[in-house]
């Protein structure tokens, strides 16, 4: 019996959406509107539509195909499978259509094997293996008789990292500006491996590859319909290239790249309402957000820094810094908190097509949760419900009667393209659903088909038509089940629904197999109970007799594995034809999966007349708890790019390897640490792959002197602030020799951000030249021989400062003999900065011969008394307000002394 070595490796946590864990969900959606299946056909993956309406539909497996009139056609206008990597979930992904109806184009994103027919992936550690197949858009000519021929692909872009198997994106569209519009996921692991190969990040949250220039992963792309560049893409010019066809130098930025920073940017929605390009990026998170990017320009989404608004900290609850100027937010996210965890598709209401409380509404869907949201002025709203896990894959309005309606991808019931439309006050079509039980066995067969699933979403009473597939006649019942006898033959029962107003459903039909029994199968590898250790090489073994075939040989055994992970899976393998398999067990989907993930092996036997059975086992991990500790306690380390305090235990797989590193860091009295060592001997950031209960321990050494206390910055002049500070509490060891100061922002010189150090003994600086409106941020840290401190940052916003007014409602007066007060209120306007005292003066010459006299005094002073006047004298006697900006203008008032 020949052999399939297949490579089984780690999936990542939402990797994107694939098979459901269950189906036959009821869908609910709003009053007025109808959902009704389209046609039903094996993993749509995406939706297109040519010029003249015709609907395009890709599948993971590598079919295109074209549904007229409302009926899908019985051949696929286009078959790749036999030149496709379809493992994990590589496949036919994307389409789009362009709308040049001349040209009679298409566009596809696929991933094409590579020179390796095994579509190998990096997930066990290493770089992209040898053979490993890429990622791929191309367009194609789609006839006019509904079929392509394949020798009319031209390659637009190749050599898209697919290294892990998932992290695809995939999408496609044609923009208002003419462009192709291409979305491309990081690939789930970095193509250069794991932490400890060259230049390797890891996978998950540690993979970085977004953040590499020179590559198309984790983009939104833009090119011309024929693969060139459109002359206003944001990265032209020196330290640019073309990635085409392949990868730039390190250092370099492709062309092609129209935004960054995606993670696995799964569906993209265009704006038609819009006057030009305007579109949405719905990009599949980690750990802890699902975010609606608005597509800009060449901006950077932030992945791996960043996931939906908030520092990549795996915590919906802690956001982390201060989200830095280079980066650009989501335009909405949500959290995994209420079991919607997997954004899927997206759309935008077209104008004018349903009411006006949807006008300017986008929907979106999730895969996990099994809704379809509309967001409309910033609040999300449930749309469509209960459509169960595996739903809702991709959205796109498009043609349906006289105006349009909504289509979606879905991977429930078997996989369906369906329907939502708007009916008003019409009466809706009902759905039919039909099982048979038993579907094979002696003939004559009795067979009750049961109905008892359909549904009428007016509520209304159904009538249940019945054809019965053998050439008996077809019969009306108001009972949702028939019993029916099947002579010996193959046959196919059918059922529509009928409701009150006289709307009947689409048919749904089931196989029956009469005197003909369904195969007998057995898994016997791995068997009940087994327990797997990630890395370790297994065998799929199994057996199936038939009544009428006897024992069915391998061909007719298929093998399909499904990673569960709560409530919903992502593919693993196959199917693969054959016995004795060999696969190598993976890790969980990553760590935070470890605790609920198992597999699910599928064993279908099919005999002679296309009967078949399916039989199931789970495959559960060998769980074991691994403790990361620190010391000193209370320190930091990531795994898997979450970070954590030491001491922490978490529930891994024996033999998955954790990516553990050591950042620096700083405690609450500004004191840096960095790594010492680790209880392995391993490097700062390593691989560590326990095999049974294991402690990890980190030790980290103390860097340079703990920050400045007392940090206070204020502004103290015009277009000046300053900075104050006392020492730090601890120096490590080593004594001060000096202090970093730096402020951001660009000065009125035009001088962007500035640092200098000053001495040991200083205690504050003054910036100056600042630009008044604008916020800076002023910083210090204590330098040592040891190393520099945490900085500690104080913000300053540069306010107009000009003098103060002059004092009002002044007065003077004799209050006794030889003395005068001068009384005042505040002035109407200080210039900007507080009164900090009053300027008191007095002109002329007095009793002891002393001429004019000037002091001053507090600023909550309101009045000052001048003594030792002369009898006969009269003096001028004046106030001025004090502030940082200067002395403002005097009042003056005369008084007589007598």
């Amino acid at each position: 019996m020949r052999r399939f070595p297949v490579l089984l490796t780690v999936l990542l946590l939402l990797a994107g959406p694939f098979p459901p864990l269950l189906s036959g969900a009821q869908a609910a959606a709003p009053p007025q509107f109808a959902d009704e299946l389209v046609a039903s056909l094996p993993s749509p993956t995406a939706i297109g539509f040519m010029p003249d309406g015709r609907m395009l539909v890709t599948t993971q497996p590598g079919q295109l195909r074209v549904i007229t009139g409302g009926v899908l056609r019985p051949t696929p206008a286009l078959d790749l499978n036999a030149r496709m990597c379809t493992n994990r979930e590589r496949g036919l992904l994307g389409i789009a259509a362009d709308p040049d109806p001349a040209s009679k184009a298409i566009f596809l994103f696929y991933t094409p094997r590579g020179s390796s027919t095994a579509c190998p992936t990096n997930a066990a550690a290493g770089a992209n293996p040898a053979g490993a197949p890429r990622n791929r858009v191309s367009r194609f000519v789609l006839r006019d008789d509904n079929t392509v021929d394949p020798a009319s692909e031209t390659i637009l872009l190749d050599g898209i990292y697919a290294p892990e198997g998932n992290h695809n994106a995939g999408d496609l569209h044609v923009g208002k500006d003419n462009f192709l519009y291409v979305s491309t996921g990081d690939g789930g692991c970095d193509y250069r491996g794991r932490t400890g190969s060259p230049g390797g990040s890891g996978c998950a949250g540690t993979n970085d590859a977004s953040r590499d220039r020179n590559i198309l992963n984790g983009k939104i792309l833009r090119i011309t319909r024929t693969g060139g560049i459109p002359a206003d893409n944001p990265f032209q010019g020196t330290g640019t290239a073309s990635c085409r066809t392949a990868p730039a130098a390190a250092g370099t930025t492709c062309r092609e790249t129209f935004a960054t920073g995606l993670r696995n940017p799964f569906r993209m929605a265009f704006d038609p309402n819009a006057a030009g390009t305007s579109f949405r990026i719905n990009d599949v998170g980690q750990d802890a957000w699902e975010e609606i990017n608005q597509g800009v320009k060449g901006a950077d989404y932030g992945w791996n820094a960043r996931e939906g608004h908030c520092a990549r900290t795996g915590s919906a609850s802690n956001c982390g810094p201060a989200k830095p100027v280079q980066y650009t937010d989501p335009i909405h996210d949500y959290s995994h908190g209420g079991g919607c965890s997997s954004i899927t598709g997206g759309a935008y209401v077209p104008d004018g097509v349903w009411p006006a409380a949807y006008t300017g509404a986008y929907l979106f869907s999730d895969y996990v949760c099994g809704k379809i949201f509309f967001l409309r002025n910033g609040v999300r709203s449930d749309f469509v419900t209960g459509l169960g896990t595996g739903s809702a894959v991709h959205l796109e309005f498009g043609p349906y009667a006289n105006t349009q309606a909504l289509y979606y991808t879905s991977y429930a019931n078997g996989g369906q393209i369906r329907r939502i439309s708007y009916t008003g006050t019409a009466n809706r079509v009902p759905t039919a659903a039909l099982t048979a039980t038993p579907t094979s066995g002696a003939a004559p067969l009795a067979v009750t088909l049961s109905g008892s699933g359909s549904r009428d979403p007016d509520g209304d009473a159904l009538t249940y038509l019945w054809s019965y597939g053998d050439g008996t006649a077809a019969e009306t019942s108001s009972a949702s089940t028939r019993t029916h006898s099947y002579r010996s033959g193959n046959w196919t029962a059918t059922l529509r629904v009928r409701d009150t107003a006289n709307n009947v459903s689409a048919p749904v039909t089931v196989a029956i197999s009469s005197g003909n029994h369904a195969p007998t199968v057995a898994i016997s590898s791995p068997t009940v109970g087994q327990l797997f250790t990630v890395g370790t090489t297994y065998v799929l073994r199994g057996s199936a007799t038939d009544a009428e075939d006897g024992a069915l040989p391998g061909s007719a055994l298929s093998w399909r594995i499904l990673r569960r992970h709560n409530t919903h899976t992502h593919p693993f393998l196959g199917p693969v034809t054959g016995n004795n398999i060999s696969v190598l067990a993976p890790g969980p989907e990553n760590l935070a999966a470890a605790a609920n993930s198992d597999l699910q092996i599928e064993l279908t036997a099919t005999d002679s007349r296309g009967v078949k059975t399916t039989v199931t086992r789970v495959c559960a991990p060998r769980k074991i708890s691994v403790t990361l500790a620190t010391v000193p306690v209370g320190r930091a380390v990531t795994v898997d790019g979450t970070r954590i305090t030491g001491p922490t235990t978490l529930t891994s797989w024996a033999g998955y390897g954790l990516q553990v590193a050591v950042p620096e860091q700083v405690d609450a009295q500004g004191q840096r640490f960095g790594f010492g060592s680790w209880s392995d001997d391993g490097a700062a950031a390593h691989t560590f792959t326990p095999l049974r209960a294991s402690t990890l321990a980190a030790t980290l050494q103390a860097r340079g002197p703990s920050a400045p206390a007392g940090v206070t910055a204020a502004q103290s002049g015009a277009g000046a602030a300053a900075i104050k500070w006392s020492p730090p509490t601890s120096t490590g060891g080593s004594p001060i020799t000096g202090y970093r100061v730096s402020r951001n922002g660009t000065d009125s010189a035009g001088l962007g951000a500035f640092t200098t150090t000053v001495a040991a003994t200083a205690r504050s600086f003054t910036m100056t030249r600042l630009v008044v409106g604008q916020t800076y941020t002023l910083s210090v840290q204590a330098i040592t021989a040891a190393g520099t401190s945490a900085a500690v940052g104080r913000a300053v916003t540069v306010t107009t400062w000009n003098l103060p007014g002059a004092p009002t409602a002044a007065t003077a007066a004799q209050p006794g003999p030889g003395a005068a007060t001068i009384n005042w209120s505040p002035p109407t306007s200080t210039g900007g900065p507080p009164a900090t005292g009053h300027r008191a003066s007095r002109y002329g010459t007095d009793s002891a011969g002393l001429g004019a006299y000037t002091t001053a005094v507090a600023a909550a002073a309101r009045s000052f008394t001048m003594t030792r006047l002369v009898v006969g004298q009269t003096y001028t006697l004046s106030v001025q307000a004090i502030t940082a900006a200067g002395t403002g203008p005097a009042v003056s008032r005369t008084v007589a002394v007598r």
